[in-house]
């Protein structure tokens, strides 16, 4: 692409590198080796989420390296940086799972500062784990500069015995051995195998639903999320990444273009279609929001009502990413999803074209069995489920892919934290039937809406997985499976019902029919409503403190900004 064709008195960049007066701006391009010719082609920001904390971003700066190449081939300059992640699978089960979901919007703010900072015009953004990814959209959205995103791609499947595993069985794992039903030392041999690659967590978790959304809300080159870490074609992908997003900048294709809502109502489709994360019902609301769209819970859980359940991945099914990725990918997917009318074909995407004309030459694959035809579905309505009622008048979700008993009614067993409730499961304190209720684990009152995988787990590791339903005002991870509500709102923190619970009410879900109740009166919750006092939390100061501050509810998405509808200057124009 010939750089003469990008006008740079129209770009962010103009600020640092265009007229007399910033000849000391770039006096500190040329200490870093740059030409003359670089400085005054776009500039590119090239950010990742590398870090040593987990494998879901170990390969992330070899990928950007590919990304910076397919940049400088399209005649624009890269300038690659780096932003935090926390990545849950480590940061699950403690104290540290409450730095997660503020993560999110850490990466979303250091991105765009880093951005503002330097005047770059486009953005090709790299995430690993699980909030890295709706993270890194939402700074694409804020900033509304040319921008690609690209996942890093999810691990291979593990290996014990013959038997294909996941890190969601060494989490299950934890629960055999309590009860004996697995040694120390089998545990030990499972542990070192489970995770055999650089890459995200290999199954519809968190990090692959959201990489699904990627492509389904049009922000990431097709196919190009679903093939693993390890794949050497990750790098084609990247260097394509690069040389694309120049086109953008040249056609001025910007992703509020591509984010409308019809695109976000394809993401919501791909998530409810595949059996994804319930935390899809967090992200896309905050991904919107940045967008000045409004599209929260319920607008979520309205497109998950009337989707069908096609691909068979795990934790509900059988086959982990790389399996899907083989079969024909995220376009198989869409395709059949399309074709039944169950997608807008007519939305912008990254290559300019729009989806249908991106998956015209996908041709079906009769020879695999991890995505049925939508018309022939494994269930008829999603693999994701919302729910209001009495105890959840903000809503709440859950997974259901994989269930066979969509109804559940029992005793409440109230913990005020997860450690209380991991506490009872491992001591067997509980009976059959019960309903656990794990409160002040909300965005507020966490503070950072904790993910309960530990202990859920434990319970499927116990045997009692499909004995006993959970519901909370904190998150379950992509991994969880079973009766699992989360996202009650409003939260306990803020009075809400869930709060006003005690051991014993009677609290009744029904996943068919979308209610989630106590049977309690109105009367008799207001009773107690006003007896009820809010909680102090251990945060007095820092980032956690800070956050409580100002995050939103869940139905909005938990976000902590006025967003795109408050907006007074976008980034990009200014």
């Amino acid at each position: 692409m010939d750089a003469k064709t990008f006008d740079k008195s129209k770009l962010p960049s103009r600020h640092v590198t265009e007229g007399a007066e910033r000849a000391p701006h770039r006096s500190y391009y040329y200490a870093m080796g740059l030409s003359k010719a670089e400085i005054h082609q776009p500039f590119v920001g090239v950010a990742t989420c590398w870090n040593e904390a987990a494998p879901c971003n170990i390969a992330l700066m070899r990928q950007a390296q590919a990304v910076k190449k397919g940049v400088a081939a399209a005649a624009g300059t890269p300038r690659e940086f780096c932003t935090i992640t926390v990545t849950d699978g480590i940061a699950m089960g403690h104290q540290g799972m409450k730095s997660s979901l503020v993560s999110r919007e850490v990466i979303a703010d250091s991105v765009e500062l880093t951005m503002r900072g330097h005047c770059y015009d486009a953005l090709i953004g790299l995430a690993g784990c699980d909030k890295s990814l709706p993270g890194m959209m939402m700074a694409m959205c804020r900033l509304n500069v040319p921008s690609i995103f690209i996942y890093g791609g999810s691990i291979l499947p593990g290996n014990f015995r013959g038997q294909q595993i996941t890190v969601q069985d060494m989490f299950e794992a934890v629960g055999r051995h309590s009860v004996g039903a697995l040694s120390s030392d089998d545990l030990d041999e499972m542990e070192q195998v489970a995770c055999p690659s650089a890459g995200a967590c290999g199954a519809q978790f968190t990090a692959n639903t959201m990489a699904t959304v990627s492509e389904a809300i049009g922000l990431a080159l097709p196919y190009s999320a679903g093939a693993p870490a390890p794949y050497e074609i990750r790098d084609r992908f990247c260097f394509a990444a690069g040389e694309m997003v120049m086109d953008l900048i040249a056609q001025n294709i910007r992703p509020r273009d591509i984010v409308t809502r019809k695109a976000l109502e394809n993401a919501a489709t791909v998530v409810a279609a595949s059996g994804g994360s319930t935390n899809a019902g967090l992200h896309l609301p905050a991904i919107a929001h940045e967008c000045g769209i409004d599209f929260d819970l319920f607008d979520v859980a309205e497109i998950f009502k009337k989707t069908p359940y096609i691909a068979d991945l795990k934790p509900g099914g059988r086959y982990v990413a790389k399996d899907m990725f083989e079969a024909g990918g995220i376009p198989l997917l869409m395709k059949t999803l399309l074709d039944n009318g169950f997608l807008h074909g007519d939305c912008l995407t990254v290559t300019g074209r729009t989806m249908a004309e991106n998956l015209e030459k996908v041709a079906w694959n009769d020879d695999q069995d991890v995505v049925r035809p939508a018309d022939d579905p494994i269930t008829p309505t999603g693999g994701v489920v919302g729910l209001s009622g009495n105890l959840a008048p903000e809503g709440a979700i859950v997974k259901v892919a994989g269930m066979q008993t969509l109804k559940f009614a029992g005793p409440a067993r109230c913990f005020d934290s997860e450690e209380e409730a991991f506490a009872a499961v491992k001591d067997r304190r509980y009976a059959e039937g019960d309903v656990f209720v794990i409160r002040y684990e909300g965005p507020r009152g966490g503070p950072g809406m904790r993910e309960m995988l530990s202990t859920t787990a434990a319970l499927y590791g116990q045997g009692m997985g499909d004995k006993v339903a959970l519901i909370t005002d904190g998150r379950f991870s992509g991994a969880t499976r079973g009766f699992c509500i989360g996202h009650v709102g409003p939260e306990a923190a803020v009075g809400g019902p869930i709060g006003l619970i005690e051991d014993g009410d009677i609290i009744d879900i029904d996943a068919v029919e979308g209610r989630l109740e106590v049977q309690l009166s109105e009367a008799e919750l207001e009773r107690r409503r006003a007896d009820w006092r809010p909680r102090e939390t251990a945060y007095g100061s820092g980032t956690i403190w800070k956050y409580a501050q100002l995050v939103g509810p869940a139905q909005k998405g938990a976000i902590t900004h006025p967003g795109g509808q408050a907006e007074k200057e976008c980034y990009a124009d200014s």
